[in-house]
């Protein structure tokens, strides 16, 4: 590791967790209510929500159209979960360091 990269222990949730808790069910909305508000498919946001389909640029740029909500805090905070998925299967990626000769 690099000695300015700082190490994070901590596996970040998907950001469906936080749309769920912090802008869903603060406003008292049900899944089917909110689905209509952002113009998708209840079963596609219900995916989301549920860390079964990752969140889109779309799909952030609706919240943020319907909640206020920062579309690129909502991208970071995917970019974050993918990051921390990948590094868990670090292992399995089998890429040497190029050294120059």
């Amino acid at each position: 590791m690099a000695a300015n990269e700082i190490e994070i222990n901590m596996t970040p949730s998907h950001p469906g967790d936080f749309v769920r808790t912090e802008i869903i069910e603060e406003l008292s909305l049900s899944i089917t209510q909110a689905a209509e508000v952002l113009g998708v498919r209840r079963a596609t946001l219900s995916d989301l929500l549920n860390g079964h389909a990752a969140l889109s640029p779309e799909m952030a740029l609706r919240i943020e159209k319907a909640f206020d909500v920062s579309m690129e805090m909502l991208l970071r905070m995917q970019a974050w979960y993918d990051a921390a998925l990948m590094r868990a299967r670090a292992s399995e990626i089998d890429v040497r360091r190029y050294e120059p000769v």
